[in-house]
């Protein structure tokens, strides 16, 4: 073989004459120092036979492939085989042995079958691993034969693969299909110090590392997900930057997880045709992949954020609010999903609001929008409650000149009230709440609540007059642009009172701007001052005449009250009145009864007038009667 290359390995100085190993191209040649018994191994459909002019006496079994061989150079090398009872062939030509469980599977067990025989073996990053879990398992060890298998797979583990980059990752890679064998030996352990050992290496240069999309990103991106996990853990332990961990387990994301495509069919308009969530399943859908593979994508996902650097600096808001969509969809365990929305209240500030619209769906339904009897919004709203409480008292640990996040939060939210305010199957009080989830001096400029609360009053033109105001009370008409004003003082779904304190708050914008284009002398600070000044004693005067006007319309209420009390003392008296009484009062209420008496009057009221007391006399009373 051409193939060669030495190593260094313990061994004793008589072995050292008989074992002549050369290296070449990160592989062994191991010679023999037996007299060959076995010229080479045939195939034949599944099964492999000894080229050897003696019979076979021995039948191994591994997996689907049987092995026609010879009992002596087994025993000779292997102590489980040397230990255990052969049973007897049934051919009664020899023994058969079944090996179950065997790490490399019939592929491994054809190289130590040659290297039992003495056959020339070739060791490289590939098969090193299974070769040393095989090793493990059949008892090749040195107490057998000196340069048995163990020490040499373990020789070449520590100086070939071990100080190299590129073999730690394929040795690494084949381990995964030989568990628990790898983990015992601790192969995999070593393998991932050695990759933490060289990624921190070149710490100094972290920012070339992040531009370049890491050197070793891609290298580590192909490894399973625990094994990634433990080569991340031994990185940190090395002291490498949170960013650089970050971009690495982003990278590992969007390999190994399906993008998520989150839009609305139609004019985006809820309850417009076909307006469900569609969820797009970029690559590997779920539908598709069987429950197996989802498990398998949970697994990766509840792995990646586990790993993730505690620092709100390791990753973006994006990425998180991104996870935090796949948690939900793959059905993730709530810790996990409480632990994202932590982290995103942290760096809320930092969203958008299309990140933030987290779609609905039911526990344990694949990709489906979650209709359920209490809510059938389309989006969570409660995930978004709990992360800006989450932002609220991550900003009250914060000290006082550290508080500059609740500007861009305000936006955010009033921006996103605008976008669920188009369901509708939103309820007023969760649309409520989350409008009143900030404190009151978090927002400098209520346009975009109004803006909010404007969509939501056209989507819902049902709402009672109770619900109106109760909506409009969470904005503060003072903080209305003037725009804002105008267009609101305009607005048909406002209840009158709001209107009213709309106008008024106009009126003082008004006056304030135009008193704000006059010129005033860039040195008078005085006059700016008296401006302002009897700027805030008109509003203090508009709101004396609004409370005035508030005083006369509930007094125009009581008075209307009494009198409709009046009016209906009156109609019960009136339904107590005889009915003689009441023809009696159509008689003299007539055209001809008022004639008559004016004529009596008139004859009358010069020759005789009334008493003094008001009494008719008997004569008039007769008169009439």
């Amino acid at each position: 073989m051409k193939k060669s290359l030495t190593v260094c390995r313990p061994q004793s100085p008589e072995s050292d004459s008989d074992y002549n190993i050369e290296l070449h191209d990160q592989s062994i040649v191991i010679p023999s120092k037996l007299d060959h018994i076995a010229d080479s191994f045939e195939k034949k459909d599944h099964s492999w036979f000894v080229t050897s002019q003696v019979p076979t006496d021995l039948t191994i079994q591994v997996q689907d492939i049987t092995f026609y061989a010879h009992k002596y150079p087994l025993v000779s090398k292997c102590g489980y085989i040397s230990q255990i009872e052969l049973q007897p062939s049934i051919s009664n030509l020899g023994y058969d042995l079944k090996l179950e469980n065997f790490p490399g599977g019939s592929e491994t067990f054809e190289i130590i079958l040659k290297f039992c025989y003495g056959l020339p073996v070739d060791l490289n990053p590939n098969n090193v691993a299974s070769l040393r879990c095989a090793s493990e398992f059949l008892e090749m060890t040195e107490e057998l034969d000196d340069g048995n298998l163990i020490s040499k797979t373990e020789a070449f583990l520590t100086f070939v693969v071990l100080s190299s980059w590129r073999d730690s990752i394929t040795v690494l890679k084949s381990c995964e299909y030989l568990s628990p064998w790898a983990e015992n030996l601790q192969i995999v352990r070593r393998c991932c110090d050695s990759i933490a050992w060289k990624a921190s290496r070149d710490n100094s240069t972290t920012v070339e590392i992040i531009s370049e999309e890491g050197w070793w990103f891609n290298d580590v991106a192909i490894l399973r997900i625990d094994h990634f996990a433990r080569t991340i853990t031994a990185v940190r332990a090395k002291g490498l930057k949170p960013e650089i961990i970050g971009s690495c387990i982003m990278h590992y994301a969007e390999n190994w997880l399906p993008g998520i495509d989150v839009a609305l069919e139609g004019p985006r308009a809820f309850g417009s045709g076909k307006n469900e969530l569609q969820l797009s399943i970029l690559s590997g859908r779920r539908e598709e992949g069987g429950v197996g593979h989802n498990k398998e994508l949970k697994m990766i996902i509840e792995s990646l954020v586990s790993i993730l650097p505690p620092e709100k600096e390791a990753v973006p808001c994006k990425f998180l609010l991104w996870m935090l969509k796949m948690s939900v969809v793959y059905s993730a365990t709530q810790v996990l999903i409480s632990e994202l929305e932590k982290r995103v209240g942290i760096v809320l500030q930092d969203a958008n609001v299309n990140d933030l619209l987290i779609p609905t769906y039911r526990n344990g339904d694949q990709g489906k929008l979650a209709i359920s009897s209490e809510e059938l919004t389309m989006h969570d709203i409660d995930a978004v409650q709990r992360i800006v409480e989450y932002f609220l008292i991550y900003e009250q640990q914060l000290p006082h000149h550290h508080k500059s996040g609740k500007l861009n939060v305000s936006k955010l939210l009033d921006n996103y009230l605008a976008e669920i305010a188009r369901d509708p199957n939103l309820s007023i009080t969760k649309f409520h709440v989350l409008a009143e989830a900030l404190p009151e001096n978090a927002r400098t400029c209520h346009d975009g609540l109004y803006r909010a609360i404007d969509t939501y009053l056209k989507t819902h033109p049902s709402l009672s007059e109770h619900d109106r105001k109760r909506l409009c009370r969470v904005m503060d008409y003072e903080k209305l642009s003037l725009d804002a004003c105008m267009h609101a003082a305009q607005n048909d779904r406002l209840p009158l009172r709001v209107v009213i304190q709309v106008l008024l708050a106009e009126q003082v914008k008004m006056r304030v701007a135009v008193k704000g284009k006059e010129p005033v002398a860039s040195g008078k600070d005085s006059e700016q001052e008296e401006s302002q000044s009897s700027a805030q004693m008109e509003i203090k005067n508009l709101k004396l005449e609004l409370e005035r006007v508030k005083m006369d319309m509930a007094e125009l209420k009581r008075e209307h009250s009494e009198l409709q009390h009046e009016c209906e003392k009156l109609n019960n008296k009136q339904r107590s009145i005889p009915s003689w009484l009441l023809g009696w009062k159509k008689i003299r209420n007539s055209s001809i009864f008022i004639q008559k008496v004016d004529g009596v009057e008139s004859g009358q009221g010069m020759q005789r007038p009334d008493r003094p007391d008001g009494r008719m006399s008997s004569r008039r009373r007769l008169s009439v009667t």
